[in-house]
């Protein structure tokens, strides 16, 4: 894996090789990261410029830390398993994105109130099949976590049911990878 564009352009992240079927993580592919930010610059207004970043289900952090390099002005990394979080802080070092990364230790699906910014630019990228990344849309809208405005970009692999409030933009497929989106009405 690699960072895209940007000025954090060409750096290696720490590998987790195909994923970690124990940790639960399947990083997005570099190619598919390419489409979306490609999608995302051409169609949305460049959405990463200034943008306060959530990343829900962070993983490795490589869509969060993507979207830093190219422009984002903060980020703000949700993950709770621990082979996750050593990598997504290494890659966050590997960066040198400390200043403007937030990571929290912290279930997507029982959020409680945003102790910051809300996010304008919001990653969702849940393990399959699980039917987590509504519960932790859920979470992220009664805390605060997603700004009005917010473009929600939503990764997974089977049909979706997003909350109410959300619009509904585009959906683009990648092999057995669905990447939605969503803008906060």
């Amino acid at each position: 894996m690699r960072i895209i564009a940007g000025t954090f352009r060409g750096r290696r992240l720490a590998s987790v090789g195909k994923g970690d079927a124990g940790a639960r993580l399947r990083p997005t592919a570099d190619r598919v990261r390419e489409s979306l930010f490609n999608m995302l610059a051409s169609g949305y207004d460049d959405p990463c410029r200034d943008a306060d970043v959530l990343d829900l289900f962070a993983g490795t952090g490589a869509l969060g830390l993507e979207a830093l390099s190219r422009g984002a002005q903060s980020a703000t990394f949700i993950e709770n398993g621990r082979t996750a979080l050593r990598l997504l802080r290494e890659n966050i070092g590997i960066c040198r994105a400390g200043d403007r990364a937030r990571v929290i230790q912290r279930d997507a699906r029982r959020l409680g109130a945003c102790p910051g910014a809300s996010g304008s630019l919001v990653f969702l990228d849940p393990p399959y099949g699980k039917r987590l990344g509504e519960a932790a849309l859920d979470a992220a809208l009664e805390g605060g976590w997603i700004a009005p405005g917010a473009l929600i970009v939503w990764e997974e692999s089977a049909e979706v049911t997003p909350p109410p409030g959300l619009r509904f933009c585009d959906e683009r497929h990648y092999g057995d990878t669905v990447i939605r989106i969503f803008e906060r009405a």
